[in-house]
């Protein structure tokens, strides 16, 4: 939960609350890690992993809408900068 709260840029505590939402809704599940009982996985169940593919359709659809008007390298150059705005936060 630290590891991946790290990387979501939340706290823990702002995490907790996520994964019981989330585990409360059937969509994720927390597991003991097999060789360090102190971790606790938090995997995708099947449903899930279906909203994740949904919500991963719907940024892939925004990203062709906000290029489509773009050239080849202006789409290189924004990627390039939100890239790095990603990075700064």
């Amino acid at each position: 939960m630290k590891e991946l709260a790290q990387r979501m840029g939340v706290t823990t505590g702002t995490l907790t609350v996520m994964v019981d939402r989330l585990n409360r809704n059937g969509h994720v599940e927390r597991r003991r890690h097999e060789s360090d009982r102190r971790s606790i996985i938090v995997a995708l169940t099947p449903s899930g992993m279906e909203l994740f593919r949904e919500h991963d359709d719907l940024h892939k659809q925004l990203t062709d809408d906000l290029t489509a008007g773009l050239t080849p390298e202006e789409t290189t150059a924004f990627t390039e900068l939100l890239r790095r705005i990603v990075r700064e936060f």
